[in-house]
């Protein structure tokens, strides 16, 4: 049995990767780029694989007894281009779409596949459960919502599928947005809170993410969907303090007009100046919190690393850059 990672070359791919060699798996890495990521610490099959084209996967010696991971994604950690709905459909639906037909028809049954938390839009209630409705703010979030449509398509066919939903996954090797606030820290300057900064916005680290897709491997791979997020999370403000403090930085943080600052950030995103992206903003004054108690309950998965450990860590990191 393989274990076939696409967009293994990434960020939770390497990581996954090194765990599952570690573990003494045999694991397959399919990714875009031209060659296995350095990061990989012990060599493994590798193909150069782009999922947008369903030819490049049918060429994969893929079996019935493989285990096939999609970690594959186009996200907003790189510079999107204007339109948005190609850039993010053709990857994380019509990737995830290929990937499942071509699996299917050689009769691999076993399948997992990262989505994201972006798909439930403004939090109707809290914590936010695995049956919260999903209204998506933008196209990535609307991507993810069709693959895992797809899914569930594949499901009534007879697969195995889970299906996991991130918040916001931090760790070596990705700042994303975090690298704007870093910079204001460094400098000693104001930083800024969409809203009040009461509210609290959850991340999850790069180790809870892998090893919550052990805990599904060694549960056989549940058909279920399922949130991943720290733990009993500070409120923006907590959080911000913490990391300011631990830089030793003069920086303050100044609350804004949520409403009023989330106006003007779309309008500079309609005219091509992009600060933050919708799916960012317009829950940054939100009191947002996944619940993983199904998480925790079915696969015996506990995350290890909480917010303000993971930030500071990040700011550690990016002092290293």
């Amino acid at each position: 049995m393989k274990y076939y990672i696409f967009g293994g070359n990434g960020f939770v791919g390497r990581y996954l990767v090194n765990e599952l060699l570690t573990l003494g798996k045999e694991v397959v890495v399919c990714d875009l780029q031209e060659k296995l990521n350095d990061a990989i610490d012990i060599a493994c099959k590798y193909y150069q694989t782009d999922i947008r084209n369903i030819d490049n996967i049918q060429k994969l010696p893929i079996l019935s007894e493989d285990i096939v991971i999609n970690l594959a994604a186009n996200q907003y950690h790189t510079k999107v281009p204007r339109n948005r709905n190609k850039y993010f459909f053709s990857v994380n639906t019509l990737g995830t779409e290929n990937i499942l037909s071509v699996i299917y028809e050689k009769g691999c049954r076993n399948f997992l596949t990262f989505t994201t938390d972006m798909i439930y839009g403004k939090p109707l209630y809290l914590p936010v459960d695995i049956n919260h409705p999903q209204n998506p703010f933008g196209p990535y979030g609307q991507s993810k919502k069709s693959a895992e449509e797809i899914c569930k398509k594949y499901r009534e066919k007879g697969m195995n599928i889970t299906i996991m939903r991130p918040r916001m996954i931090t760790g070596p090797g990705r700042l994303g947005i975090l690298v704007k606030l870093f910079k204001l820290i460094d400098m000693g300057l104001p930083v800024p809170t969409i809203g009040n900064g009461k509210n609290h916005y959850q991340m999850v680290s790069v180790f809870d993410c892998v090893s919550a897709i052990i805990c599904a491997l060694n549960h056989n791979l549940p058909n279920r969907e399922y949130n991943l997020g720290s733990k009993h999370s500070p409120n923006v403000k907590e959080l911000l303090s913490s990391v300011i403090a631990s830089a030793n930085s003069k920086s303050i943080i100044i609350s804004t007009p949520g409403k009023l600052v989330k106006f003007i950030l779309q309008i500079f995103d309609s005219i091509g100046v992009t600060i933050m992206y919708k799916e960012q903003f317009m829950i940054a004054d939100e009191e947002y919190i996944l619940d993983v108690s199904e998480t925790e309950k079915d696969l015996g998965w506990i995350p290890k690393y909480n917010d303000a450990d993971m930030i500071k860590e990040a700011y550690r990191l990016y002092k290293t850059l």
